[in-house]
């Protein structure tokens, strides 16, 4: 402010898109006081990339945002899958931090509360922030495969290395759970999206997702599936679901809402 007073500053948050969950979606069911005094509540996280692909996809199917049941699978080193409809975030896999959720490169996703302090007991940890670290960069694909956080990797020695075959089978095993509740929530789904470094570069784990959904009547579109670029369907005409991948773009999701929220425009 003292070295440019006159130049608006915007915050964007990644965790604001979720603000729209209900009370059902976002409280624990831990005492009730918890959430009055400290806050204690699902944020969610990569609200930015779920609002940027969900309007992406809408624009690339001429059809209005408001009127489709989306599933958005942001699969990076960190992932979420987020349920959407009339444009707005219902319910969302991350939690109160980015932990929570589905297995991710190197965080665990959710697991039972009690493993925290038995594992604490057992490793003789006594500062509960050593166990968020081994919770949050050595487990994951990482911890199960011993190998590697890099799903290409995992692919590359799945033949030969069981623990990443395993660590794979895991991974998808967790979207497709969340998926399915999800869609269960919204009383259908219009659109799955896979987007992100996994999700939008990595035909086979986009296969093995969409495949369990074979008996709802979800198609994959093979060769679309493992070709072209940016933003497609990879689904067949006939599928019920229509599966999309849509490159996200988190930065000019950014800037448009800098662009609105200033009323600036070049």
């Amino acid at each position: 402010e003292k070295i440019l007073p006159d130049v608006p500053q915007v915050a964007v948050f990644d965790t604001s898109f979720h603000q729209t969950m209900d009370p059902v979606n976002y409280l624990y069911s831990i005492p009730y006081e918890y959430y009055e005094k400290y806050g204690v509540r699902k944020f969610g996280a990569h609200g930015t990339s779920h609002r940027y692909v969900s309007q992406a996809a809408a624009d690339y199917l001429h059809k209005p945002l408001n009127d489709l049941k989306i599933i958005s699978c942001h699969l990076g080193s960190g992932a979420s899958i987020d349920a959407i409809e009339d444009g707005k975030s219902v319910d969302t896999s991350m939690g109160f931090t980015p932990l929570a959720g589905i297995t991710m490169s190197t965080r665990s996703g959710d697991i039972d509360p009690s493993l925290v302090a038995y594992l604490m007991q057992k490793l003789k940890i006594a500062d509960p922030t050593e166990m968020v670290k081994i919770l949050n960069t050595k487990s994951g694909l990482l911890g199960i495969s011993g190998v590697s956080p890099d799903m290409r990797d995992l692919l590359a020695t799945r033949e030969e290395n069981d623990r990443s075959d395993l660590a794979i089978k895991i991974y998808v095993n967790r979207i497709v759970k969340y998926i399915g509740s999800y869609i269960a929530l919204l009383a259908g789904a219009d659109v799955i999206i896979f987007t992100a470094g996994t999700g939008a570069k990595n035909a086979e784990i986009r296969a093995d997702i969409a495949n369990s959904f074979n008996y709802m009547g979800v198609k994959i579109d093979k060769e679309a599936n493992e070709n072209g670029d940016g933003t497609r369907v990879i689904s067949t005409k006939d599928s019920a679901i229509t599966v999309m991948v849509v490159p996200t773009d988190e930065e000019r999701m950014i800037v448009r809402d800098v662009i609105r929220l200033t009323k600036y425009s070049d």
